[in-house]
């Protein structure tokens, strides 16, 4: 057997009668379609069902695997304590699937649980699928800070498993869209609210789940969503399926985007392999963007190369632009790994004897050193995307008014505290949004006066 379909669900609590109190005949469309995904859910008579939820323990670089035999939990937060759901783990499949990650390097096991009980995540859909099938065994998974190409790995680790243990298996992919759909909603408005959504039924609706790679961590933290990582686990495990891709239903009259889409896998299908196509795609791009990059970002990529694969420092090499070895300056050095920061570190004042020295031994800290990240393993080099910034001297400002986020970078200092924002920074798109991270990082309170200064950077690519 193997998985037999997939299922993109939210998990408004408001959903359930008990909780909504007549609120949720407002997603009327969402109700019904969840009755029809659990309808099909019953109709497969899955024996295992894999759930991934964005409200189970989430790490930075781990995926969490409930463990043990059986669970609980009810809506008592929401005030329906008496509504409660009650599931058995599958053991063999957790055991193995811990099993088969480690054997692939991907960093998922039980380790690590803070909370038993079950999470709303969880609960709101199996909530409706135990009311037409309860013959079945649970997998939870917690999602992670890890690329979505990783999520997606998962997922295809979980389609093995399946397939190895002759499982009838179905995966619940549980994710609320966009939180920033209306002005009046709990969360308020953004642009990018409804974009996200617009774009993400497009994908999830045709089923072309190549477009999930689309997206930058940006855009999605902008638009506030919680169910992208979700999704990319589902897609993983419908790796090379032939599936029959259905939307069943679409609200956000509550400010918070509700999608439902259903997938039957009809065989095998081996030009839907979309994570080879997205990383040979991502190949070619970034050995174009290295044949394209100056001297500044050759020199950072260098520097990293060497570092990583043998812990030595690159000597200030020869045939350098004269800049390079005559002039000094503070530099950040920024590396993204698949649209995703990976590192950061620079300085704002020069303290190297010239500006080379500067960006080597930043791109080192970049590599290795800040305490955001892990360190850039080998494997990771070739996924690099570099930007070097050559700061230009700090003036103090006395308003927020001498800023502008695309020219200036920010400098916000409260006594010993200080904290640096660059400029021109996807997802950064006001003087406020600017000094509020800076302030952040500064660890200076909001509210709290600041002195302020800004500052020019020449970037390159």
């Amino acid at each position: 057997m193997g998985i037999l379909a997939g299922f993109m669900v939210p998990h408004p609590p408001l959903i359930v009668p008990e909780i909504g109190k007549g609120e949720e005949e407002k997603i009327s469309a969402t109700i019904k379609a969840y009755h029809r995904a659990a309808e099909e859910v019953g109709r497969l008579k899955p024996d295992t069902i894999i759930l991934s939820s964005p409200h189970q323990v989430m790490y930075a670089d781990y995926f969490h695997i409930s463990p043990g035999k059986e669970a609980k939990g009810d809506f008592r937060q929401f005030r329906a304590g008496k509504v409660e759901i009650k599931i058995k783990y599958d053991s063999e499949f957790i055991e193995a699937l811990a099993s088969l990650s480690e054997e692939r390097e991907i960093p998922a096991g039980t380790l690590g649980e803070r909370e038993k009980k079950l999470d709303h995540g969880t609960m709101v859909p199996l909530y409706f699928i135990d009311q037409y099938w309860k013959d079945y065994k649970l997998v939870r998974i917690g999602l992670s800070g890890l690329p979505l190409t990783t999520h997606y790995v998962l997922g295809k680790c979980i389609q093995d498993v399946s397939r190895e243990l002759n499982r009838r298996a179905v995966f619940i992919g549980s994710g609320d869209l966009s939180h920033y759909l209306k002005e009046d909603g709990p969360y308020g408005y953004r642009r990018e609210g409804p974009e996200y959504d617009a774009r993400i039924m497009e994908v999830m609706g045709k089923g072309d789940f190549g477009g999930l790679f689309q997206f930058s961590e940006d855009f999605c933290e902008r638009a506030g969503e919680c169910g992208h990582r979700s999704f990319a686990i589902m897609a993983g495990a419908l790796d090379k399926m032939a599936v029959e891709a259905e939307q069943l239903s679409y609200e956000g009259p509550f400010g918070v985007g509700y999608g439902i889409c259903r997938y039957l896998v009809k065989g095998q299908d081996e030009e839907r392999n979309f994570l080879e196509q997205y990383e040979e795609k991502e190949r070619k791009r970034l050995e174009k963007q290295r044949k394209q990059e100056d001297a500044f970002v050759s020199l950072a990529r260098k520097t990293i190369e060497l570092y990583v694969k043998s812990g030595e420092k690159l000597s200030v090499p020869l045939g350098l632009p004269y800049e390079l070895y005559e002039k000094r300056a503070g530099a950040f050095v920024s590396l993204k790994e698949e649209g995703r920061l990976r590192g950061c570190i620079g300085t704002i004042h020069p303290v190297r004897t010239s500006l080379a020295e500067e960006i080597i031994d930043n791109a080192i800290s970049a590599c290795s050193r800040d305490p955001r990240f892990s360190p850039v393993r080998q494997e990771e080099l070739s996924k690099l995307t570099i930007t070097v910034d050559v700061l230009g001297e700090t003036e103090k400002i006395t308003s927020p008014k001498e800023l502008d986020v695309k020219r200036y970078g920010v400098v916000v200092t409260k006594g010993s505290r200080r904290g640096l924002l660059l400029p021109n920074l996807e997802g950064v798109d006001t003087v406020e949004e600017q000094i509020s991270i800076a302030k952040r990082k500064a660890g200076i309170r909001e509210g709290e006066k600041a002195e302020l200064e800004r500052f020019e950077v020449i970037r390159h690519f």
